[in-house]
């Protein structure tokens, strides 16, 4: 009876998995029209989003803009910077005055919008034509392998 169980579990298990949303694919990284980074390696955008790169390659400052709440963003941020959950929220909390947190994907874009150095994280339906999406390692959004899952 237990190996039923066990392999019962280990399916259900499975299953869960294989259905649970992808949330990397459903993000897309934002930055100002006025800015011009268009592509960027997973590598340096985790050195962006843990605030060891501080510049772009202009010489304009970076200013990361997080979600207040946002578990796909926190998921993706996770597994883009190699964290656990609590690592990354004790970086927050480290980290909480220089960054700029929003309520929504509306504030993000208005935000990234109107400064030319931020960059954020979005679902990807919410973004619009005031931004540009970067590309991540040759990727877009939707396709397999944009951002770390």
């Amino acid at each position: 009876m237990k190996a039923t169980n066990s392999r019962t579990a280990a399916l259900v298990l499975f299953a869960t998995m294989s259905v649970a949303p992808c949330f990397a694919h459903h993000m897309a990284v934002v930055v100002s029209k006025q800015n011009g980074v268009r592509a960027l390696s997973s590598m340096q955008l985790s050195r962006i989003f843990r605030a060891e790169t501080k510049k772009w390659p202009d010489g304009s400052s970076i200013h990361l803009v997080l979600h207040r709440a946002s578990n796909g963003e926190a998921v993706t941020l996770q597994r883009l910077n190699k964290m656990s959950a609590h690592e990354w929220q004790s970086w927050i909390a480290e980290h909480k005055d220089s960054l700029v947190f929003v309520d929504s994907d509306e504030d993000l874009l208005n935000y990234v919008k109107s400064a030319p150095g931020a960059v954020g994280l979005v679902d990807v339906r919410s973004v619009n034509d005031h931004v540009n999406i970067v590309r991540v390692d040759g990727k877009v959004p939707m396709e397999e392998g944009y951002l770390p899952h």
